[in-house]
Order: structure tokens, then C-alpha cells, then sequence
């Protein structure tokens, strides 16, 4: 059984202000398999991001369902942890605080809280930045924080929208090659949504492009490229070709989108 089932899941937003309704996203299918990385890459206002608000639980789909190890999505839950392209952190709680919370809320004892978060922030490279709050950090550190918080909750798959868009490309090409190199040792089930096609690629071992809006898949393209993935393999031949195609594959629907 796949990790997770997308079963002909469409949304339709009603109309505003006597307008009529808008079409988001058409009946899309899609399957994950376990430990898979998909990067879901497509021109802006394909919904993308309405589908990875649907498998959060935060959206309800008007038509198909979606299931996670056969149960279906019905709300939010812990099973699934969300990053979004803004800093969701709680600026009153500390940084240690906010990747203790989903913890503290679930019953965990102090002392297991604190040593997962030590654990996790190891990972993120925040050692010693546990007592500051949020606004003491730069926006790469608050989004490593966020990335900690997610993980912290063991979620059966994570979901990142746009998690580096608003990081300058510096601090973005670092974010992408820390997140890489943890599921290359973690293994979770990644959904991560970008319009990056460099990106994309770079992260994933599946691309899954979507049209424009009215969004659905129009195409499933593997990365057979092997781990551990170094920045500079973004100079290879194998990933250029890749990045000609998909670029070729998002520019026929970014003009769609123009025309519509």
C-alpha cells in the first residue's frame, strides 16, 4: 500500500461578490510511496498549494479523498507536519519552546521533550541558540527552527510549502542541501511545493508538474540522480537535461496561464 493515497481530488471555491465559482484544482490523482521525496513544481496559482492544504487537513477537498497509511484525511493531525514559506513560529515562546510544543501538547515528559529538541536542533545546527525567541534570529534560523519543530513530532510525512521562497539564494541553497542531507539519513516521507525548477530537482527523487488553473498533473518525472547529492551536481550534464525539459514543461503553462 502506497504511504499516501490521492483519489481524484478536486476543489472548487465558490463564488465572491456575485462572481461565479473558481475551479483550483481539477480531479488529480497521485500516489507516494514511503521515504519518497516529491517536489511539486508548477507556475503560480496552479494549486499547488490548495492540494498540499487538502493532505494537511487544512482544506476540504470538493470532490475525491485523500488517505494516509489507508485512514483517511479527515482534519489535522500529528501524523502530518506542515512548513510553511512564512515564519509560523510562536514569537513568545522560546526556540527550544516551539520545538517542544507539538511535544508538550501530546503529554510528553519534560525531560523527553527537552531531549528530543536537543536532539533536533543538532541537526538543524542551532546548538546554543535554545533560549532565544524568534526575533533574534535571521529568517534562515527562524525556518530551521520551524523545519525542527515539524520533525519533532515524528510526523508520519512532511509537508513543506514553499519553505525557502522568501530566503535569499544564498541562505536557500544552504536551507535545500540541510533539509536534503537530514532525509538522506532520516528517510521521511517528504511533499514539498516550490516554483523553483533548480529546486526541484535538486531535492527530489520524483517531480510531479502541474498545469495551469485549473490545476492537475501533467507529468510524473523521476530524478535518477544518486545520493548523497552534493551542491554541485547542479552543474551535470544529467541535471541540466532534466532542468531544459521541466523548464520547457512549466514555461508552456506559465503562458497558458497569461492567456487565461
Amino acid at each position: 500500500m502506497s504511504k499516501l493515497v490521492i483519489d481524484r481530488v478536486g476543489r472548487t471555491f465558490p463564488g465572491v461578490r456575485g462572481g461565479g465559482p473558481t475551479e483550483a484544482l481539477q480531479p488529480t490523482s497521485l500516489r507516494v510511496a514511503d521515504n519518497d521525496f516529491i517536489t511539486i513544481l508548477g507556475p503560480s496559482g496552479c494549486g499547488k498549494s490548495t492540494l498540499l492544504r487538502i493532505i494537511a487537513g487544512l482544506d476540504v477537498p470538493t470532490t475525491g479523498r485523500v488517505l494516509l497509511d489507508g485512514a483517511p484525511v479527515a482534519g489535522p493531525g500529528a501524523d502530518r507536519g506542515m512548513v510553511f514559506q512564512s515564519y509560523t513560529l510562536f514569537p513568545w515562546l522560546t526556540v527550544r519552546e516551539n520545538v517542544c510544543f507539538g511535544l508538550r501538547e501530546k503529554g510528553v515528559p519534560e525531560a523527553r521533550q527537552i531531549e528530543v529538541a536537543h536532539r533536533w536542533l543538532g541537526r538543524v545546527g542551532l546548538e546554543g541558540f535554545e533560549h532565544h525567541y524568534p526575533k533574534m534570529l535571521s529568517g534562515g534560523m527562524q525556518q530551521r527552527t520551524a523545519i525542527a519543530r515539524a520533525l519533532a513530532n515524528e510526523p508520519k510525512i512532511l509537508l513543506l510549502d514553499e519553505p525557502f521562497g522568501a530566503l535569499d539564494n544564498q541562505t536557500r541553497s544552504l536551507m535545500q542541501e540541510l533539509l536534503l542531507s537530514i532525509w538522506e539519513t532520516e528517510r521521511k516521507t517528504v511533499l514539498f511545493v516550490t516554483h523553483d525548477i533548480e529546486e526541484s530537482i535538486f531535492m527530489a527523487s520524483r517531480v510531479v508538474v502541474m498545469s495551469a488553473r485549473p490545476g492537475h498533473i501533467k507529468a510524473d518525472v523521476p530524478v535518477p540522480i544518486a545520493h548523497p547529492r552534493p551542491y554541485t551536481v547542479k552543474t551535470s550534464p544529467e541535471f541540466s537535461a532534466l532542468k531544459a525539459r521541466l523548464t520547457e514543461e512549466i514555461r508552456v503553462e506559465a503562458l497558458r496561464a497569461q492567456v487565461a
